[in-house]
């Protein structure tokens, strides 16, 4: 990957207003997060120094509770829904049927929001609480990867 394939990929990050992006080649992986007007590209050291590796990363977290302050309300009443194995991500049971949820739909704790197949297994991922989904941020038919956000649920407060 060269720098004109990363400029590449933050035109696409700003084409499509995404407010995340992820993408590996060659063993080299690059995370795009949009956080107001703001960029950020995070590349790991190469496997050959895996110590440089370990610390780039635990660096990165380091901006966003600096971020988390802005904006404390909304943080504490969403849940987020991620990924709990790589798969293909289905917002619904099959081909032409209606998806699980929708935005603005409400939840129950256990209801199914979504099925990832992984090696022909199709896993219903379910709702750990109730409330709002707010946000839905994978497309139908995509792949995810593990701790991947899926959707976002405003926690009802009973």
């Amino acid at each position: 990957m060269n720098l004109d394939d990363i400029r590449k990929v933050l035109d696409l990050v700003r084409e499509h207003d995404l407010a995340e992006f992820e993408i590996e080649q060659d063993g080299l992986k690059v995370r795009v997060r949009k956080a107001g007007h703001d960029v950020q590209i995070a590349v790991p050291q190469p496997v050959a120094v895996p110590a440089a590796a370990v610390s780039g990363p635990v660096a990165a977290p380091g901006p966003v509770p600096a971020a988390a302050p802005a904006e404390p309300a909304p943080d504490v009443d969403l849940a987020i829904v991620k990924s709990p194995i790589v798969g293909t991500f289905y917002r619904a049971p099959e081909p032409g049927a209606p998806n699980f949820v929708e935005v603005g739909a409400q939840v129950r704790k256990g209801q199914v929001l979504c099925i990832i197949e992984a090696m022909k297994l199709m896993n219903e991922i379910e709702c750990d609480t109730e409330g709002e989904v707010t946000a839905v941020y994978v497309e139908n038919g995509r792949p995810v990867q593990f701790g991947e956000r899926l959707f976002a649920v405003r926690v009802s407060r009973v």
